[in-house]
Parts: C-alpha cells; structure tokens; sequence
C-alpha cells in the first residue's frame, strides 16, 4: 500500500506565497554589506603591500653612497604613482632625516605612510563594519648603508 505523503505537483500553498521575497529582503541587504566589506578590507590590504614596496624601493636607494634625500622619495614617488597613488596622498620620513654623506654602516629606516580617509575607498560606513577614516596605513623597510 503506497501513501501519498505531498500534494501534488500542481497545487501550491497559499501559506507559503512570498516567502522567498521576505528571504531575500532579509538576506540581500546583508550580503551587499559583506561584499563591500571584503572590497574594503582587500583595498586596505593591497595599500599596505605597495607602500611596503615603496619603503623597500627608497630603502635600495638610500643605501647608495651617492644617494640623496631627494633620490629616495623620487623612487618612492615611482613606486606609489605606479600604484595609482598620487603624491599629495601619503607621507615619507627618513631616519635619519638627511641620508647624504653618512659613514658606511648607518641604518636609514624608510617609512611611508597615509591615512585611509586620503586613500580608501570608504564604500561601507564605520558603523556596518567599515574602516575609520583616521586609520593609518604604512610601510617600513631599514637597510644599512654600503661603503
């Protein structure tokens, strides 16, 4: 004996009408935040990486005998504008502030840095999650100086 535990494929309850519009109401407006979220955070992600190569790139230069103040934040310059990042939106300090004539062995430390409210994107608000626009991104590199 075979019992017939569904309705038939024709006949649709009227008590479950709407229920996939009232899912996605609740679920799509979390989604579209998380996306966002992830495009934020990956953004951060990848700024941190190019102002660590930036800092690298000037700390190669620095290191030179002959270099100059002004050799180094050209190549960092070089390395930001390849990014996508302009001059006007990120800072460079050299320690020791002038790299020119110091003896062979010297540790000059590069380090470049902005905040995210000059360089993010700032797609989700601080109060779903998002980055405060004070947050500081940077990069570091120190080398010691040749002979």
């Amino acid at each position: 004996m075979l019992v017939r535990l569904t309705k038939p494929t024709g006949q649709k309850s009227r008590k479950r009408k709407g229920g996939a519009v009232l899912e996605t109401c609740l679920l799509l407006p979390t989604l579209i935040m998380l996306g966002f979220g992830v495009v934020d955070y990956g953004y951060c992600i990848y700024l941190t990486n190019l102002f660590q190569g930036a800092a690298e790139a000037g700390a190669r230069v620095a290191i030179l005998d002959t270099s100059a103040n002004s050799d180094v934040t050209t190549a960092v310059t070089n390395a930001l504008t390849a990014g996508g990042i302009s001059s006007s939106k990120y800072t460079i300090t050299l320690s020791p502030s002038n790299i020119s004539g110091l003896a062979a062995g010297t540790s000059i430390t590069v380090t470049v840095s902005g905040t995210w409210g000059n360089l993010g994107t700032q797609i989700l608000s601080t109060s779903f999650g998002g980055m405060a626009s004070t947050k500081t991104i940077s990069g570091a590199s120190s080398m010691v100086k040749e002979q």
